[in-house]
C-alpha cells in the first residue's frame, strides 16, 4: 500500500487529478463491478477497516453515514466515511477521524490508482472510490462508513462486503438506471447486503423485492417500526427501542421530521455490528451530527434562508412536511432542477406550501444542467397560475427572492446538489 513512485507525467494537484478522472471515461456513469474490481486487486486492496457498514438508498444516505460516524467516533472509535457527492470542494467526500482528508492525501490515493488502472477506464466515482478504500485501508480504522453513489448492486463501493447493510428508503429517482418501479429499485439497492449479516432498513414497508433478496441470502431483515423504533417523546426528546433495551435521546440537530428516521437506522446498524455503545456517545453523537445543506439555515436582513438538497419527489414531500411543522411564514421557492429529475412531481409535492417561486436555469451544472426556459415549460401544467419568475441562475434567483421577500419571510433553495453548493457559495460571497 506505498505510494506510488512519483511519475512526472502525473498530475501534479488536486484540482489537476480532478480534472483528468473527469475526463478519462467516455461515460459519466457506467454501471458494473468488473472493471473497478480489477483494479481493486491490482491494488491489493481489501477490507478498509476493522468493521464496514455500507448505506445505500433513494434519500437520505448522507445522514445516515453522519449519525454513524458521529455516534462511533463519541465512543471513541477510529472511523472513516466516504460520501457523495460534495457540495463545495472534492475533500467533503473522504473523512477520517472526522476530518475532510488534505489534498496531498487524495493525491497520493489517485497516484495509486493510476499505477495500477493500466488501460482499464473508470468514471469519476469509481476512481474516487478506489481512492478513498485505499487511503481508508493505511488509515488503522475500527469502522468505515460506505455511502452507495447510485443503486447499490452494480455500485463501486459493493465492492466491500459489509458487516452491516443499511437502505435508508426506497422511492423513484434514477429510473433510467435502476429500473421504472419501486420492485425495480429496491433489487438494485438490496444488491448491497451480504448473506447473514443484518440487512437495516428504514421504510415502515420496504418494498417486498428487498425482503425477497434478504431472505434468499439468509440477511436478517431489521425493520424500522417493527424490529426497532423511533419515538417522539416532546419537542426535545424522543426514544430509541427495540425488544429489551431502550433509550431516550435528545432531538437530531438535524432539523427535518425524517431525521429521525436516519438516525434510528445509525443506531440499528451500529447495534447490528454487536458493538457495545454507551449512552453519551449515543446522545452525543444525535446531537453533533451536522451535513451540509440539509434544511441549512441563514439569516438576510431578516429572511430566513433554508438551503437543502433535495432534488426527487419523496425529498421534496419530506420538505413540505418540515413546513408545515414551522412557525407560519411567507415561503418563497428557489427551484433549480436537472435535467433527468422530476421536476414536475418535486414541485406539485411543495405547491401547497409555497407562496411564491423563483425558478432557475442549472446550465452550468455540466451535461445534466437544464436552461430556465426548459424548465418553466416542464412546470406549466403544474405552476399554473401560481405566481412564478424565471432566472438563469441560482445565484440571480436567490438575489431577486430575498429582494422580493417579506420582513420574517422565508427564502427555500432546493432542488439539486449544484443548486444548494451555488446558494452556499453566494450567501458565503454575500
Amino acid at each position: 500500500m506505498a505510494v506510488p513512485p512519483y511519475n512526472a507525467d502525473m498530475p501534479r494537484s488536486l484540482s489537476d487529478w480532478l480534472g483528468l478522472i473527469e475526463r478519462q471515461h467516455p461515460q459519466a456513469i457506467a454501471m458494473g463491478l468488473e472493471r473497478v474490481r480489477a483494479v481493486a486487486q491490482r491494488m491489493g486492496l481489501g477490507h478498509p477497516a476493522r468493521r464496514v457498514i455500507t448505506v445505500a438508498g433513494t434519500n437520505g444516505k448522507g445522514s445516515t453515514v453522519a449519525f454513524i460516524e458521529a455516534i462511533a467516533r463519541a465512543q471513541g472509535l477510529r472511523v472513516g466515511a466516504y460520501t457523495s457527492p460534495h457540495l463545495l470542494r472534492y475533500n467533503e467526500r473522504v473523512r477520517i477521524d472526522g476530518c475532510e482528508v488534505e489534498d496531498a492525501a487524495l493525491v497520493a490515493g489517485f497516484e495509486a490508482v493510476e499505477a495500477a488502472r493500466a488501460d482499464t477506464p473508470l468514471t469519476y466515482f469509481e476512481y474516487g472510490t478506489l481512492c478513498a478504500l485505499w487511503l481508508f485501508a493505511q488509515a488503522g480504522l475500527d469502522l468505515a462508513v460506505l455511502e452507495v453513489g447510485l443503486g447499490g448492486r452494480l455500485d463501486a463501493v459493493n465492492l466491500v462486503d459489509a458487516d452491516a447493510a443499511v437502505i435508508t428508503t426506497v422511492d423513484l429517482d434514477h429510473q433510467q438506471w435502476l429500473g421504472p418501479d419501486v420492485e425495480s429499485i429496491g433489487r438494485e439497492k438490496a444488491g448491497i447486503a451480504r448473506a447473514f449479516k443484518p440487512l437495516i432498513l428504514g421504510d415502515d414497508d420496504p418494498p417486498a423485492s428487498v425482503l425477497r433478496h434478504a431472505y434468499a441470502i439468509g440477511a436478517p431483515a431489521w425493520r424500522i417500526s417493527n424490529d426497532f423504533f423511533a419515538e417522539p417523546i416532546d419537542a426535545l426528546r424522543w426514544r430509541w427501542r427495540e425488544v429489551g433495551f431502550s433509550i431516550e435521546l435528545p432531538m437530531p440537530a438535524l432539523a427535518a421530521p425524517v431525521q429521525l428516521r436516519n438516525a434510528a437506522c445509525a443506531i440499528a446498524a451500529l447495534r447490528a455490528l454487536g458493538l457495545r455503545l454507551e449512552a453519551h456517545a449515543l446522545a452525543e453523537g444525535v446531537a453533533q451530527a451536522r451535513v451540509a445543506g440539509r434544511l441549512q439555515r441563514f439569516e438576510r436582513a431578516g429572511v430566513e434562508v433554508v438551503v437543502d438538497v433535495g432534488h426527487n419527489p419523496q425529498a421534496a414531500r419530506a420538505l413540505a412536511e418540515w413546513l408545515r411543522r414551522q412557525p407560519p411564514r411567507r415561503t418563497l421557492a428557489v427551484y433549480a432542477a436537472l435535467d433527468d429529475k422530476d421536476a414536475a412531481g418535486v414541485v406539485q409535492a411543495l405547491i401547497g406550501d409555497v407562496n411564491a417561486w423563483h425558478l432557475a436555469g442549472s446550465r452550468d451544472a455540466g451535461a445534466r444542467g437544464l436552461a430556465v426556459d426548459t424548465l418553466v415549460q416542464r412546470l406549466s401544467s403544474v405552476l399554473g397560475a401560481h405566481t412564478q419568475t424565471a432566472h438563469p441562475d441560482v445565484g440571480t434567483a436567490l438575489q431577486a427572492a430575498l429582494a422580493a421577500a417579506a420582513p420574517d419571510g422565508r427564502v427555500l433553495v432546493f432542488g439539486a446538489f449544484h443548486a444548494a453548493a451555488t446558494a452556499l457559495r453566494w450567501l458565503a460571497a454575500d
